[in-house]
């Protein structure tokens, strides 16, 4: 834009100087064609001259009257002193100026230069040049400044979109690697590639992948290790103290808190057996399969009728049309699923009834229990915590709500415990998008 404006600015001052120096060329050379009064070589010098400078060149004498015109001799003999550019010119002023022209239409460009013989004033040259002819000159050459540019840009942009999709290519890399992490897949490394800071992050990002991957690992054993070596002692003890139940079988008191010991005991080991599992929760040692959420739903009320029916509550199952499918482990989906069912049964009195709906999607479990106090809809998921009705309620571990959002976070299901307005409290299990009935 810069070169095309200065150029428009500098074409418009060249055909400037070019009329006035053309002006004085004819001036200077016609003054001694006026004395010797040379009429034919006058007309061929304003010929000459109209052709070199694309317009319009007269002579007029003393008295302003035409004597010479390049564009022909139709008006030899008419006076021009009227116009402003020659009476200027026969007052000895040089005159250049645009104005527009009723006979033709357009603007001119009118220079007009006094001839002189000595000091006298002997006749004028003017010229005149169509504006509208320079304009279209500009028109051109700007245009041609636009293909070029036009041509230059693109070829800019098809260099940056090559040079910024080798740059970005790493980085999509880097994503995909991170992405396959991210659902469980700690080996998986960066490829080291692209720009030197490029290849810094790369490194960067494998130590610390390394770093994490030993993290879990030693997490992981550590849990396993400890859970396998609470075994032993814990099935030692469970033998000692139904051996003591055996022999102590006259004294209802000793029996009574021997059986509480193993009440005790088993709570224990479903502790060490749930740690396990929630520490192994972040990986997806399953494959992922399309799980039909209605016949989930009847295989855990299937799964627990019968513990429903000796707490003497009635469990059903209920699914509407098109419930559709999700994308989970089934074992994932049917170990929260037991989790939920197996609260609400917990904590539901006898003679309630508990609900297991499934709908697009979504799987609801749906008791007659206390419900939750104010402000546990979270905290209950928190790991070792029980909410008001666990803490006066059957013993529990606090570790099953945690597993069942630990196992559906990593398929990208959200769980959540509300209160009902009719009472008792609503478990959900929601997933974002659903399968189609077609999708196996």
């Amino acid at each position: 834009m810069p070169l095309g404006f200065s150029l428009s600015a500098r074409q418009g001052e060249e055909v400037r100087l070019q009329s006035r120096g053309q002006a004085d060329v004819v001036a200077a050379t016609a003054a001694d064609l006026l004395v010797h009064r040379s009429r034919s070589d006058l007309r061929a010098l304003v010929a000459t001259a109209g052709d070199s400078v694309r317009g319009r060149v007269v002579v007029v004498d003393a008295n302003g009257t035409l004597i010479a015109d390049s564009a022909g001799a139709g008006e030899i003999g008419t006076s021009y002193a009227a116009r402003p550019e020659i009476a200027a010119a026969l007052h000895a002023r040089r005159f250049q100026q645009t104005r527009h022209s009723q006979t033709l239409g357009e603007d001119l460009l009118a220079t007009a230069t006094p001839i002189l013989s000595g000091r006298k004033v002997i006749g004028a040259v003017r010229v005149t040049q169509s504006v509208n002819a320079v304009s279209r000159a500009t028109r051109r050459s700007i245009l041609g400044l636009v293909l070029i540019a036009a041509v230059v840009l693109l070829l800019g942009l098809v260099a940056g979109s090559l040079i910024a999709r080798q740059l970005a290519r790493p980085l999509r890399r880097l994503e995909a690697t991170a992405g396959e992490i991210a659902h469980g897949d700690l080996d998986r490394r960066a490829p080291v590639e692209g720009t030197s800071e490029q290849r810094s992050l790369a490194r960067s990002f494998n130590e610390m992948t390394d770093r994490l991957s030993r993290a879990l690992r030693a997490q992981r054993e550590f849990v396993a290790d400890a859970s396998h070596q609470l075994r032993t002692p814990l099935t030692g003890l469970r033998l000692r103290l139904e051996e003591a139940d055996a022999v102590a079988h006259g004294d209802p008191s000793v029996r009574e808190e021997l059986d509480a010991a193993l009440g005790e005991v088993d709570r224990m080991s479903q502790m060490v057996d749930e740690l396990l599992l929630l520490s192994s929760a972040g990986g997806r040692d399953a494959p992922a399969e399309p799980v039909d959420v209605a016949e989930a739903a009847r295989a855990a009320v299937a799964r627990w009728t019968q513990s429903a029916a000796d707490r003497g509550i009635e469990l059903s199952c209920a699914s509407g049309d098109g419930s559709g499918r999700v994308t989970a482990a089934r074992a994932d989906l049917d170990r929260a699923l037991d989790v939920f069912v197996e609260n609400a049964l917990r904590y539901s009195p006898s003679g309630s009834g508990v609900r297991v709906l499934a709908a697009p999607g979504r799987l609801d479990v749906i008791d007659g229990g206390p419900g939750l106090a104010p402000g546990e809809e979270e905290t209950v998921f928190e790991r070792f915590h029980r909410g008001r009705a666990g803490r006066s309620g059957p013993a529990g571990t606090g570790l099953g709500l945690p597993i069942a959002r630990e196992l559906m976070g990593r398929w990208g299901a959200r769980t959540s415990i509300g209160n009902r307005p009719e009472g008792g409290a609503r478990a959900s299990i929601t997933f974002d998008s659903v399968a189609s009935g077609d999708e196996v």
